[in-house]
């Protein structure tokens, strides 16, 4: 069942990851941050999950997954890149279509370079920015700061959950937000406003394989008209597309009209 949760040892700690079936052409979705694999739900349990082998695992410092061995070498985009790849090589799996959402996507970028098998990356509620463009990537928004703040309390767990995911809200929203360690949202977004990862905007520049942008039209936290002015080496099917009706997780909350956005990219990138 795409329900189960598998765990394997990393050298970054305990990681948990749920899979639709144990054959078929690798998909790996990756999650955002404070969240976990089970937003997927849809996908893993639906056509995506049916037609392809999806592997969604839970981030170190959430979800099922233990909290990282050493955060600050863990909590960070490059660190989570790492951990990823990492659990790609235990599964023995040196070919995959990836999938990120947000801070998902964020590591999906950072794999590029980490990860020589990926044919094709779909990035959601992600703006590659470079070091010093920060703010024009992302727009203020109300619970903007709660991305990088360590202690949460009970209201802001469901402001945050109730802000990323939107409807149709589910009670396992609070239990996964109340769940992350704070020190991944800490050392995260240090990390990522210190520039210690690499510079995305050169990523998306650089990149041969086909990178798809899909978004939700409603998008709270990223200024989707940076992204689309962005200069991709290899946009698939040359534009960016945002689904109308939508917010930051549009494969949640609008999976009918995102889904065959996946599928066709899917289909289309897999060797």
């Amino acid at each position: 069942m795409a329900d189960d949760v598998k765990k394997l040892e990393t050298s970054h700690g305990t990681i948990a990851y749920r899979e639709s079936a144990e054959s078929g052409i690798p998909l790996l979705m990756i999650h955002g941050n404070s969240s976990s694999s089970a937003v997927f739900k849809n996908q893993l349990n639906g056509e995506v999950g049916w037609k392809f082998r999806v592997i969604a695992p839970d981030l170190p410092g959430h979800g099922d997954s233990s909290d990282a061995l050493d955060p600050k070498r863990t909590y960070s985009m490059e660190g989570y890149a790492d951990a990823i790849t990492e659990l790609l090589a235990k599964l023995g799996i040196e070919e995959a279509v990836v999938f990120g959402w947000s801070l998902g996507g964020h590591i999906g970028l950072e794999m590029i370079s980490r990860f020589p098998g990926m044919t094709g990356l779909m990035i959601t509620g992600t703006p590659p920015v470079a070091p010093d463009e920060i703010a024009n990537g992302f727009k203020p928004s109300e619970h903007m700061h709660l991305a990088g703040q360590q202690d949460f309390t009970p209201a802001d767990v469901e402001a945050y959950a109730r802000s990323t995911c939107g409807e149709p809200f589910e009670a396992f929203f609070l239990d996964v937000v109340g769940r992350t360690d704070g020190r991944a949202r800490r050392n995260m977004f240090e990390s990522f406003g210190s520039g210690t990862g690499d510079n995305q905007r050169e990523i998306v520049a650089k990149a041969t394989l086909p990178i798809a942008v899909v978004n939700g039209a409603d998008e709270p936290f990223v200024n989707l008209d940076f992204v689309s002015g962005v200069e991709f080496g290899n946009l698939w099917e040359g534009k960016t597309y945002r689904i109308e009706n939508s917010g930051h997780a549009p494969f949640w909350d609008r999976p009918t009209e995102f889904d065959p956005y996946l599928l066709r990219f899917a289909n289309a990138v897999s060797r």
